[in-house]
């Protein structure tokens, strides 16, 4: 299906638009990824939840023509975690950025992970707080300029993706806005994973975090995650300190464990005997 015919069939036709998003900024890039994902999963629309907590990906389920829900800063999966056990038919995403997910909601994210929760994590990750003024955020890097970092920032950053593997989720994996194909397909593998998936999107934030750190055109923070976004198969074969400014793309983590839903499932059962 094309473009158009997408835009007709996911996304609301009213006064939603413009959209509030800067021009160039990547979110664009990922709201058309999770469009192409939809229609491969060709899951019914009134099946599909989408959840959002506070910030400029936030904004993202506003747009599209589903079950979807503004909550509260951090609580994205919170709320998901409701929807899902009072009706476990659903598909239920959460879209975070990367302030959103790790800072406030850092705990609920963790524990979502650990528990195996049977729902889908979209973390946009532009490494800086974008829409309250360009704070330094988790996953800020180290020595990058920010509104509270004017010197360099001199934390260093959660690699969310990591994050998610060591914390026990059943599928992460890392995209960037440069690698649009390559996104939708990750986003489909990670709604069809049974459990708790996570799909880490690196994207830009031209404006608050390009024009602190010389890369004030989207393109140049384009240009900079084809240079330094390297495949998960293809990571093992560089050497260690080569690796150092750059980050892996692809599946970096699936495995098959019982999923928290099915556990509770089991235990209402044996509470009726």
């Amino acid at each position: 299906m094309d473009m158009t015919s997408l835009r007709h069939k996911y996304l609301r036709h009213d006064k939603k638009f413009p959209h509030v998003w800067c021009p160039g900024c990547g979110n664009g890039i990922v709201l058309g990824a999770l469009l192409r994902a939809f229609e491969r999963l060709n899951i019914d629309k009134d099946r599909l939840v989408l959840t959002a907590g506070i910030g400029c990906a936030g904004r993202l389920p506003v747009y599209v023509d589903l079950n979807t829900l503004h909550t509260t800063h951090g609580r994205a999966l919170t709320f998901a975690t409701g929807i899902k056990l009072a009706n476990p038919e659903l598909t239920v995403m959460a879209v975070m950025g990367d302030g959103d997910a790790t800072a406030i909601g850092g705990n609920h994210f963790i524990h979502a992970a650990r528990r195996n929760l049977d729902l889908t994590a979209i973390i946009i990750n532009n490494q800086i707080y974008g829409m309250t003024g360009g704070q330094y955020s988790p996953t800020t890097p180290y020595g990058a300029r920010a509104a509270t970092a004017v010197y360099g920032h001199i934390e260093h950053a959660f690699s969310i993706a990591e994050l998610a593997v060591t914390a026990g989720a059943a599928f992460v994996a890392r995209g960037t806005v440069y690698h649009a194909a390559m996104l939708e397909g990750l986003i489909e593998k990670a709604v069809r994973k049974r459990g708790f998936s996570v799909v880490e999107i690196m994207a830009n934030c031209h404006v608050q975090f390009g024009r602190r750190n010389k890369m004030a055109e989207p393109v140049a923070m384009l240009e900079w995650f084809r240079d330094h976004a390297v495949s998960a198969a293809n990571a093992n074969g560089i050497p260690p300190d080569s690796l150092d400014d750059r980050f892996t793309i692809g599946v970096l983590a699936d495995v098959e464990k019982p999923d928290y839903i099915a556990e509770y499932q089991a235990v209402r059962e044996k509470a009726k005997q």
